[in-house]
């Protein structure tokens, strides 16, 4: 997908990018069995599974709750992308966690949609920070896990690559 934007402004660039890595995100979760998405393979709590819940959390604080100004209690699922968006509980399925993600990808997409590249938002630790700024945050977050995702599926299945 970025490589249909190389000569396309800044906005359509830095989206483009993220998308690529959301849909990585979401594709290194498909295809195995659900004992292998909760497989642990580090020492970390880092699963498969885990890693596809975490971002979730991560794009909902920093869309739906920094940028939006929502309030966490009214904000569906976890939204800090803290430790606890790493835990997976037993009733939780391969489905349903890459439905929650996708659900908070959109969502992220509503938010920016209107918003300019310039728009900024008071940040509790970091001051004031741009929709820029996000979504560069985010691709360096996801790809990140993404190379997380990539290790761990080689050692499950042998798949590698986007």
């Amino acid at each position: 997908m970025e490589d249909l934007v190389r000569t396309a402004g800044e906005r359509e660039i830095l989206e483009a990018f993220l998308e690529s890595h959301r849909e990585v995100t979401a594709d290194k979760l498909r295809g195995l069995s659900e004992t292998d998405a909760r497989r642990r393979l580090v020492p970390s709590e880092t699963t498969p599974i885990g890693l596809v819940k975490h971002l979730t959390g991560v794009e909902r604080n920093w869309f739906q709750h920094i940028l939006a100004g929502r309030p966490r209690a009214e904000i569906s699922g976890e939204s800090r992308g803290g430790p606890d968006s790493w835990q997976v509980s037993d009733t939780e399925t391969i489905p349903g966690v890459i439905t929650a993600f996708e659900e908070a990808c959109a969502e992220s997409r509503r938010i920016t949609a209107a918003l300019p590249l310039d728009h900024q938002v008071p940040h509790p630790a970091g001051g004031e920070v741009s929709l820029r700024w996000i979504y560069t945050h985010l691709i360096r977050e996801h790809a990140r896990h993404n190379g997380h995702a990539d290790i761990l599926r080689e050692q499950l299945d042998g798949t590698t690559g986007a």
